[in-house]
């Protein structure tokens, strides 16, 4: 065998990122009280170990061995950074609220498919739950909102991807409602014609109805809706392009919904946005989630 070739790379983030991380850690292990120099990494090794994951899809085994570690130990310290960063994840109502505030003319309700490794799982009719006809292969469906630029700052949960896009809108607790709460204060949602019958005050082009042409009017309004609209969908290809593990996810699919949290909390931290970190806004609300 040869001899191992050992040479130097740079991770694309930065350093107040990978600190961020390093204190969310850092607040877990002094919760839990576990003995200094028990844990095989760092709280900076671990962050550093987690955000390669995540920004680069660095294989497992590839981890664990520039970090010396087992491997079960490197699946654990990598679900850790997705579970204190999903926790500091934008609250729905804390997103409407400063929505509101923002004064913005609309926001843009879009679904995405995030890739997962082939998993037999049979859903209703037997049918594999998380096959996509649409997409054509295994995945998980997320609900994103983004502000008019494209900007996604609120993520959904994950849906299993044989779930249509309106399904999947509706099982969002509060997601429907609140945006009819935004609606009510002339707050617009745009989407497109797959949320049709979903919501009376969601704005979709119009759809070309079979025994006839749309007119002159309706053509001009799809044209100038798409080019409102089209905007939004860089929200779901930011966070697919910026985070790598985010193209096909090889854990457990149930957790696809955390992983695409952590993400976004990722992603607001780097461009120095805000992240709606778990304010309490009791009173502000006019509605309830379902």
């Amino acid at each position: 065998m040869s001899a191992i070739v050992i040479y130097d790379a740079v991770l694309d983030v930065k350093a107040s990122t990978v600190t961020y991380v390093v204190d969310l850690l850092s607040e877990v292990r002094a919760r839990v009280g576990t003995r200094s120099g028990t844990w095989a990494l760092s709280a900076w090794g671990q962050a550093v170990m987690a955000l390669r994951w995540f920004i680069d899809d660095a294989r497992m085994a590839d981890l664990v061995r520039d970090d010396k570690i087992g491997k079960s130990t490197g699946y654990a310290y990598v679900h850790e950074v997705i579970n204190v960063l999903a926790a500091r994840a934008p609250c729905l109502a804390d997103v409407l609220v400063e929505v509101k505030g923002a004064g913005w003319t609309h926001v843009n309700l879009d679904g995405t498919l995030i890739a997962t490794d082939r998993v037999a799982t049979s859903g209703p009719g037997r049918a594999d739950l998380w096959w996509s006809g649409k997409h054509r292969h295994h995945g998980g469906n997320i609900q994103v909102v983004s502000d008019p630029d494209g900007w996604p700052i609120w993520a959904s949960g994950v849906r299993p991807g044989r779930e249509h896009d309106t399904t999947c809108a509706r099982a969002a607790t509060g997601l429907i409602d609140g945006l009819e709460y935004l609606s009510d204060n002339n707050i617009l949602t745009l989407v497109d014609l797959g949320y049709i019958g979903v919501s009376d005050v969601f704005r979709t082009p119009v759809k070309k109805p079979s025994w006839r042409r749309l007119n002159l009017k309706e053509l001009v309004y799809n044209r100038v809706f798409r080019a409102v609209h089209g905007i939004g969908e860089r929200a779901n290809s930011l966070l697919k392009t910026t985070f790598k593990a985010l193209r096909r996810v090889s854990l457990n699919p149930w957790r696809i919904g955390d992983i695409t949290a952590a993400a976004l909390v990722l992603l607001h931290i780097e461009h120095n946005r805000v992240t709606f970190r778990g304010r309490t806004i009791t009173g502000k609300l006019r509605w309830s989630p379902a």
